[in-house]
């Protein structure tokens, strides 16, 4: 079949003629020869197809046949397909599959659940019998049983571990625990206090070993202890008994001066020890006081051993427990009641107490013989602990009694300027000019210089000496501390412009120099122990950074007023308008009138060059911000130019009193240790800067350009941006 799709080529069929030119025109005859040798083609071809399907003719019926099963088969495939569909539309059963596997599933859950509330109602029935049977046994004085039950019952419960999301039975279960759990610490409440007991007529501690409560009777201390210990409410339980023991036995036998004793008995019975009784006598002899503790400590061990035989039977885990619930109160009577009472008044007697430190260590070692006191616990030796720090205890009754009196000192102190002192004149030392004879008038041992003490500096530090004298190092340093509570009490006196925060200034120069010297005047006479500690070089620094702090804040309280004032100048501008010149003016006035303030509280008071140094720290800053003010305004008229040389001069000459008080301050102090042949103007250097800011408001410039050039302006101190502006 091959040839029959082969191309035809017109070329073949004309093969005749010159078809090389493409462009050649076909002529009609062409035409004709063309037609006709197609339609012979096309005869050819279908004689070659007919034999071909002849030739194969059975394999055409077998692909017929074939063809017309398949389509046979799909047409019954898709009538089945509808037949299905149909059903289905019909009759849902994939819904009543799904219902069914649901019906399943609930019915499979619910069975699940039920077996699962089946166990729990087990549970709860068993715990209700259990609860039950522990009532009933408290009842029948099975009293261990009982509970053993109720500690088991509390794990059941999970007392204390609570979930949320639990069934709510388990809350009832648990209110039914608790309210167990109440009446058996009530009911073994009952049994200590009918156990032990206190007869206030006889003044006897009776111990009874069968016990009677709400109709049980017969039940045994021994029993009662061992169900407490198995619930875990023992020491709820000898709560009662502790406090009787301690009020009506430890605290007789501790009384420092009028002691009790102790005589023990016991009662048998046909059955053993029925009762056990402590008896507490008075002192024989109430004139003897038991300075070494033995006797007193003797009488506490008889006291506990009592308890540890007749009530604790000798175990040690109650007698442990007995111990953690009196032992802090036992100690703090043995301390408050002895100890504290024979801690010496004298330094000299500090080595006799040294055998009442062995006794304490010797009965403290008893106790935890007995196991009354822990072996481990290193807060039950406190009684040791105290009488060890001995020292302390003597250096804290002594500072406190020093305290008492600084306190006094320091609130009827008034910080008034004594009434015949004056400034007129330094306060310098040997100078030949007449000193100042208040007290209140100090020398500075490390300075040439005198100054000016509140009453309180002067008299504490007089007690200092006092102090040191009879005591040794340790009380010196309670004189910080009485300083700070002065120093808290007048707090708010320091955030004022006022003469207490000076004089609270000298207070701390004072004492920080007085400090430094009671080394030197009473180291010899130290314990040898003390000498290389005995410097004071810890305290005195600290009194003199707290000087230095006040003055600092006092320096900056000023110079934050000065600042507040000059602002309300508005830098100074427009002052050639009458308001804002007088506004202006006010400002100087005020500044004026702080600094004439500061003067009258700072001279008479501060030392000649603290003085100075304080006073010439203010001025530089009010002159500083006024030049900078002025400097800073441009395209000046010539009325302002005038307003404000004119404000100028007007304040410097208000000032001038002032100025001349730090010269005259200057030259006092050319006795003293500090250089002083500068001028003012070095130590103001704004002082020399605002003055030439006055001269040049009405300079030409041309004076201006030859003052800068002949380095004038740059020894005042303006700059070349100051000029040129």
């Amino acid at each position: 079949m091959d040839p029959l799709f082969d191309r035809i080529n017109v070329r073949d069929l004309l093969s005749g003629h010159d078809l090389s030119d493409p462009s050649t025109p076909l002529s009609t005859p062409d035409l004709r020869l063309i037609i006709s040798r197609l339609e012979s083609h096309s005869l050819h071809i279908k004689s070659k197809v007919r034999s071909y399907l002849l030739s194969h003719r059975e394999d055409f019926a077998s692909l017929f046949s074939q063809c017309s099963d398949a389509v046979f088969k799909t047409n019954e495939i898709s009538d089945n397909v509808s037949g299905i569909l149909s059903l289905i539309s019909d009759r849902p059963i994939d819904v009543e599959i799904r219902k069914l596997v649901d019906e399943i599933g609930r019915t499979t859950k619910e069975a699940r659940e039920k077996r699962e509330m089946l166990g729990l109602l087990k549970i709860i029935v068993g715990i209700c019998e259990r609860l039950e049977g522990a009532r009933s046994a408290f009842s029948d004085g099975l009293l261990r049983f009982a509970a053993e039950e109720v500690k088991e019952l509390k794990k059941a419960l999970r007392i204390g571990d609570e979930e949320e999301g639990e069934p709510i039975v388990y809350g009832l279960l648990r209110k039914q625990w608790a309210d167990l759990f109440d009446e058996m610490q009530d009911l073994f409440s009952k049994f200590m206090e009918n156990a032990v007991r206190f007869e206030q007529d006889s003044r006897t501690i009776r111990v009874k070993y069968k016990l009677c409560v709400d109709k049980m009777d017969g039940i045994e201390l021994h029993t009662v202890m061992e169900a407490m210990d198995v619930a875990g409410i023992l020491d709820y339980s000898l709560a009662k008994a502790a406090d009787l023991i301690i009020k009506h036995a430890i605290t007789p036998a501790v009384s420092y001066g009028s002691p009790a004793m102790f005589a023990e008995d016991v009662n048998q019975g046909s059955e053993g020890i029925s009762e056990a009784v402590l008896k507490i006598l008075p002192s024989q002899d109430c004139k003897i006081v038991d300075v070494d503790g033995d006797a007193i400590y003797a009488r506490v061990i008889q006291v506990i051993k009592f308890i540890f035989k007749h009530i604790c039977f000798e175990n040690g885990s109650w007698i442990r427990s007995f111990g953690r619930l009196t032992w802090p109160r036992i100690s703090d009577i043995i301390i408050s009641k002895f100890l504290s009472k024979v801690v010496p008044e004298d330094a000299s007697k500090l080595v006799d107490f040294q055998k009442i430190v062995k006794c304490t260590s010797e009965f403290e070692f008893s106790l935890k013989e007995m196991m009354f006191l822990s072996a481990s616990d290193g807060k039950d030796y406190s009684l040791s602990s105290f009488s060890e720090n001995v020292e302390v205890h003597f250096a804290f009754r002594k500072k406190t009694e020093v305290l008492g009196k600084a306190r006094y000192l320091l609130l009827q102190c008034d910080f008034s300027v004594p009434q015949d002192y004056t400034s007129k004149g330094p306060l310098l030392k040997n100078d030949g000019m007449a000193i100042n004879s208040s007290n209140q008038v100090v020398d500075l041992i490390f300075s040439s210089e005198r100054c000016v003490v509140s009453k309180a500096a002067s008299q504490l530090m007089e007690l200092v000496h006092q102090t040191l004298q009879d005591v040794c190092l340790s009380s010196a340093i309670v004189a910080l501390e009485f300083f700070h509570v002065r120093r808290n009490i007048l707090e708010r006196q320091l955030d004022g412009i006022n003469q207490v925060a000076i004089l609270m200034y000298n207070d701390c120069l004072f004492l920080s120099q007085e400090i430094l010297g009671l080394a030197f005047e009473y180291r010899t006479d130290f314990p040898d122990s003390i000498k290389e500690h005995a410097v004071f070089a810890d305290m005195a620094p600290r009194f003199h950074l707290m000087a230095e702090e006040i003055l600092q804040r006092q320096i900056q309280i000023v110079i934050f007023n000065l600042r507040e004032v000059i602002d309300g100048a508005d830098g100074f501008q427009n002052t050639h308008q009458m308001q804002q010149f007088e506004s202006a003016k006010f400002s100087i006035d005020q500044a004026v009138f702080i600094l004439e303030k500061v003067h009258i509280i700072w001279e008479p008071l501060l030392r000649p060059s603290t003085y100075k140094r304080s006073m010439c720290m203010v001025l530089e800053s009010v002159f500083s911000r006024i030049t900078k003010d002025i400097l800073l305004l441009d395209d000046l008229a010539a009325e302002e130019t005038l307003q404000l040389q004119r404000l100028i001069h007007m304040m410097l000459d208000n000032l001038s009193s002032l100025l001349k008080s730090l010269i005259s301050a200057f030259d006092s102090n050319e006795k003293s240790e500090e250089d002083t042949s500068r001028p003012i103007d070095d130590l103001i250097p704004s002082l020399r800067k605002i003055r030439k800011v006055g001269e040049l408001l009405d300079m030409p410039l041309k004076s201006i350009t030859s003052a800068w050039e002949s380095g004038e302006l740059m020894s005042c101190g303006f700059t070349i941006l100051e000029v040129l502006i």
